[in-house]
């Protein structure tokens, strides 16, 4: 059963970098502009390789032309997605670090 995930992409950024989960949402830097889905591309190229999982497995659902977009992955739970993130979600009340 797929997962999916809210992201919200900051294209156009100097580095490419799963930054961490903010307000429910993953937070990723791209450096693609966001002109005709090069960004949502490399978002989905970025995620699947920080997940270690096919390109094909990882595909944006919702918000192609927004910041905040859906992402699915397929195959796996969303716990594990987290979990091979590496990442801890950031309570919205706390500055980030």
């Amino acid at each position: 059963m797929p997962s999916t995930i809210a992201v919200k992409v900051v294209p156009r950024a100097a580095t490419e970098a799963v930054v961490g989960w903010l307000d429910g949402s993953l937070k990723v830097r791209v450096t693609a502009p966001p002109e005709g889905g090069r960004a949502n591309a490399a978002v989905e190229a970025l995620l699947a390789a920080a997940l270690g999982l096919k390109k094909s497995a990882v595909r944006i659902v919702g918000g192609h032309g927004a910041t905040h977009k859906r992402v699915q992955v397929e195959g796996l739970p969303r716990a594990e997605v987290e979990r091979r993130l590496g990442l801890s979600k950031v309570d919205a009340h706390r500055p980030a670090r």
